[in-house]
């Protein structure tokens, strides 16, 4: 059987993305807890929702990844992997533009949502706010952690709609 015909109808190609959309958001949050408790580089409110929106992303992105490797479609799941790729996007830019330009983020959106969810409690070393925002959107490479943040979010975004679209056929 040629390899035409064994793979046809399977989606070549775009698991494969889907699971890269799961390394780097999860790998994301990973390198932010490595700074954090190695280098001391200690996050606000913004960042730890931040944290929480690219640990979301990546749990949509491996059931897109698990679906398609079924040759099933995940559109529904790539849907709610961009909408809340959306939202972290929003997220960085508003720490950005906004929460970092202050000099307290208390109280804020991302403080009510981390802590209404109890995650700050429940996992501290991952979702506790522990700086401001002014003293938390420190530069990597030159370049804050917010636009990295933003960076990431429209890539993983980008990702998860090319996952989406069907190959051309062979």
């Amino acid at each position: 059987m040629s390899e035409r015909g064994l793979f046809r109808g399977r989606p070549q190609g775009r698991p494969r993305l889907a699971g890269l959309v799961v390394i780097l958001a999860w790998g994301a949050v990973g390198l932010a807890v490595v700074l954090q408790h190695a280098f001391d580089m200690q996050p606000c409110a913004w960042c730890t929702l931040q944290r929480l929106i690219f640990l979301v992303v990546g749990a949509l992105a491996l059931i897109v990844w698990w679906r398609q490797n079924a040759g099933e479609r995940a559109l529904p799941w790539v849907a709610l992997g961009v909408g809340f790729s959306i939202a972290g996007l929003c997220a960085a830019l508003y720490q950005q533009f906004v929460a970092a330009q202050s000099q307290s983020c208390a109280l804020s959106l991302a403080d009510k949502i981390i802590k209404g969810a109890g995650l700050d409690q429940l996992a501290p070393w991952l979702f506790k706010a522990t700086a401001f925002c002014h003293e938390a959107n420190l530069p990597l490479l030159g370049i804050s952690f917010a636009l990295w943040s933003a960076a990431l979010f429209v890539v993983l975004e980008t990702m998860l709609i090319l996952s989406a679209l069907k190959r051309p056929a062979y």
